[in-house]
């Protein structure tokens, strides 16, 4: 790694100017199945449902889970009145299932209080269920064209480089969020929201930027240092702790699978999944006590593994055959696996489903 620059001994960079920034994106934007033709106005509930999708996940993955909500609740109100098991069943596989059941309180918000129409303004925003700073500024100036600067990732990135911010982050997010205020233009808010996120995802990339092609190759500090990559500065990650336990899968005579619903609020609220010990770090002693009907169980040779935000998880599958005329426990049911699909199966419970080939 070079060695950093005494910024005492560097030229003054003169500061960077929005319409570079605006000129750039108007030739280079990306098309993005949320965002409006140039010169249309954007529809607030687009944003509001491209936002929430977009937290913590690729615009790649994104994208075909939003084209299927967009087809099937194509506004606000269709959201707010669509049954909460419903959206999350389609928001399976997405992750970060909190998302899931915010987007629906924050629909529902919405149509009760609002009439239907998002606020425009940031204050009123934030007043809504899952809806955060970074969100409420994005529907702010994306679909209201407010003064407001919604800091993501992208934005972190970029200003971190521009003025070689050695803070590490999270702690450095104050800092660059007063620096984003500083960078607005005195209009199209939204383009600007806009144009530093994709400047951040094609061009000021984490690793390898493209600073020959980039706007505000001048003005960027990182980039007169000669070492745009070492922005921005990130804390130490901790380790990763494991939890275990054991997952039972139950299959009926006829294919059907025992599941049952995970309480509304907490870790994978209110998702579906096979029954299961709780999950402790060294895993359960007695996995047995905890079956969700008695059978003979058998441990399969396999393990599911899979990472969630704050821990990873390895569960132990054990299988039980069961006669047809079995009765599913109290809180339970048997759904066929041709009802799979309308289940709220989360991704560590079709890992799970998908270990026993035959029950498909």
């Amino acid at each position: 790694m070079p060695a950093a620059v005494n910024p005492a001994a560097r030229p003054a960079l003169a500061p960077p100017d929005p319409a570079l920034l605006l000129a750039w994106y108007d030739r280079h934007r990306r098309r993005l199945p949320w965002r409006a033709p140039p010169g249309e106005r954007q529809d607030p509930y687009r944003v509001f449902l491209s936002e929430i999708m977009l937290q913590q996940t690729t615009v790649v993955t994104v994208a075909p889970y939003y084209e299927v909500f967009l087809r099937r609740w194509p506004d606000v109100a269709a959201l707010a009145g669509a049954p909460l098991e419903e959206v999350l069943s389609a928001w399976a596989g997405l992750g970060y299932y909190a998302r899931a059941r915010n987007l629906h309180a924050c629909a529902k918000a919405v149509t009760e209080r609002h009439g239907g129409r998002f606020p425009a303004e940031e204050a009123e925003l934030l007043t809504l269920p899952g809806i955060g700073p970074y969100t409420a500024a994005a529907i702010a100036s994306i679909a209201f064209e407010r003064r407001a600067a919604p800091v993501d990732g992208n934005w972190e990135r970029v200003l971190a480089r521009l003025f070689t911010v050695a803070d590490p982050l999270p702690k450095a997010r104050p800092k660059l969020r007063a620096l984003a205020l500083t960078l607005l233009p005195q209009a199209r808010f939204g383009d600007f929201a806009q144009a530093l996120m994709d400047l951040g995802a094609t061009i000021c990339t984490p690793r390898k930027p493209a600073c020959a092609l980039c706007p505000w190759r001048e003005p960027c500090a990182a980039r007169a240092e000669g070492d745009p990559e070492r922005y921005p500065v990130k804390a130490a990650k901790l380790a990763r702790p494991t939890r275990a336990g054991v997952a039972f899968l139950a299959v009926r005579a006829d294919g059907a699978v025992l599941v049952r619903s995970r309480p509304a609020k907490g870790l994978l609220g209110g998702m579906s999944e096979v029954p299961s010990t709780p999950w402790e770090p060294g895993g359960i002693t007695h996995p047995s006590a905890h079956a969700p009907l008695a059978a003979k169980w058998t441990a399969l040779n396999t393990t599911v593994t899979h990472v969630f935000s704050h821990f990873a998880l390895e569960l132990q599958v054990w299988r039980a055959e069961v006669p047809a005329q079995t009765k599913a426990p109290a809180g339970h049911r048997w759904v066929l696996p041709q009802g799979f699909d309308a289940e709220a199966f989360p991704t560590v419970m079709r890992k799970v489903l998908r270990h026993v080939e035959s029950i498909f």
